[in-house]
């Protein structure tokens, strides 16, 4: 079965393949660098990652590039309260975001491109705007005038055909679907940053930046731009009007919007105060895997409720996993192969690929996974595994693992790495062979402090980290 995935564009679940050499040409909106990222919006940072690995797993290589923030009203605006500059302000924020997204694994993207870098590219693209007749000026700032691109409202599926000519908005961010010529560049304020270009003294708008730095990096037509479902409108909406006005062509072939993070049946968010940082939740002793795991649980078009329960659910689910990759690597099968697995291997692996092949199911592929977890530790209970049935079930377990990333524990300072629990794994086994059951006994009480359990089986010791 193809790999298919829902177009926000067309409303329609369509199979997937790149344009052209096997490359996906993908862009997704990053963060806006004012304040810590809460889980909410590492909902969205957890599917691009899915999406990007499952890419890959499926034959393609990868040219994504993913936008940061780092000028905006908001920031703008925080800046000036603490007296910072606005690389100062947002140099913090930027880091703090590279921090979280290695605890979470989400893979970096080939480029990643501050907004600041390419302002004067973005004032070029707005003086080709002019050029074609798309922008009027106002007090000093430059508008996008909508009614020049019939098309407006494609992606939204809004009715825009009633707009009021020459209405217009200066916010970077607006809720209402009340379609609006919007800011391009922002004349210069008393005490703000600005740039001086030949359009006139400004900054960009955050539509804007956007644009310019996808057809850049990636060409006029990508294959992909995914974000969250409140980037719809006008975000995206107003990036398709910029960018088609500009090429005359179809600005991505497939838009992916992930759905929103809920909290008792509201959208995580800041302006709520309903939100929840990766730091508030590892500070209730929580390990960043068992967020990622929760977060990529619920496919992404559908809602995800956080609670603590299901956090305390992923936490549970991902000791079953190891604890079942151990089982594997460890236990000790009589020899040969037996068909009957090595069938339900094959099947449960066929199960997990195509529901990620269905618009990334990553319920169903979960299900298949736990469903073949099951079946396996009944055989091995019943001692019907057999040597040859290891690698193809470690083999599955990888490819899963290659994707939702949650099987190897994370680290934590002070911990000690695997390489050395292995040894001292070794070390105590040689002490019991020489009946030194003194230094047994302490090294295994040594690495019960460094957070190990260490437990004697009938098929040899087995080792696991404790969860916090």
């Amino acid at each position: 079965m193809p790999l298919r995935f829902y177009n926000t564009l067309t409303q329609q679940t369509a199979e997937f393949s790149p344009q052209r050499d096997n490359t996906v040409r993908m862009y997704t909106c990053g963060p806006t660098v004012y304040d810590y990222a809460h889980i909410g919006n590492f909902r969205t940072f957890t599917f691009v990652d899915l999406l990007r690995r499952w890419l890959r797993a499926s034959g393609f290589q990868l040219d994504h590039v993913m936008n940061i923030t780092d000028v905006d009203d908001k920031i703008i605006r925080n800046a000036v309260a603490r007296n910072q500059s606005l690389d100062d302000y947002t140099a913090h924020y930027k880091q703090a975001f590279r921090d979280d997204c290695a605890l979470l694994r989400l893979e970096t993207p080939e480029h990643v491109t501050p907004a600041t870098e390419h302002i004067h590219e973005m004032a070029e693209a707005i003086a080709r705007l002019t050029a074609g007749g798309h922008t009027y000026s106002s007090d000093g700032s430059i508008y996008f005038r909508i009614a020049t691109f019939p098309e407006y409202g494609k992606l939204s599926h809004n009715d825009f055909s009633g707009i009021r000519a020459g209405a217009r908005v200066d916010l970077d961010e607006y809720e209402k679907a009340d379609a609006r010529d919007f800011a391009l560049w922002k004349a210069p304020k008393e005490g703000e940053v600005f740039w001086d270009e030949k359009i006139g003294p400004g900054r960009p708008g955050w539509h804007i930046e956007c644009s310019v730095m996808a057809i850049q990096y990636l060409g006029e037509t990508l294959d992909i731009h995914a974000g969250g479902v409140d980037l719809i409108f006008p975000h995206h909406e107003n990036e398709i009007a910029q960018s088609e006005s500009l090429t005359g062509k179809p600005f991505a072939r497939f838009w992916l919007h992930a759905e929103f993070l809920m909290v008792e049946g509201q959208k995580m968010s800041k302006s709520l105060g309903n939100f929840f940082t990766l730091r508030d939740i590892l500070g209730r002793g929580y390990q960043p895997e068992a967020v990622r795991y929760l977060l990529a649980s619920v496919p992404y078009r559908k809602t995800l409720n956080f609670t603590f329960d299901g956090l305390q659910s992923a936490k549970t689910a991902i000791e079953r996993l190891r604890n079942f990759k151990l089982r594997l690597e460890t236990g000790v099968f009589a020899d040969g192969l037996n068909p009957a697995l090595a069938d339900r291997t094959a099947a449960a692996q066929a199960q997990f690929i195509a529901a990620m092949d269905d618009d990334l199911n990553t319920a169903e592929a979960l299900a298949a996974m736990f469903e073949f977890l099951r079946e396996i530790n009944t055989a091995m209970d019943a001692g019907d595994m057999r040597v040859e049935n290891r690698p193809p079930a470690l083999e599955f377990l990888a490819r899963f693992d290659s994707v939702f990333a949650v099987l190897q524990p994370t680290v934590e300072s002070g911990q000690i790495g695997d390489a050395e629990v292995e040894a001292q794994v070794q070390a105590r086994n040689d002490a019991k062979k020489a009946r030194n059951f003194a230094l047994s006994d302490q090294i295994r009480q040594q690495l019960l402090e460094q957070g190990v359990i260490l437990e004697d089986t009938k098929s040899g010791p087995r080792w696991k980290r404790k969860s916090s």
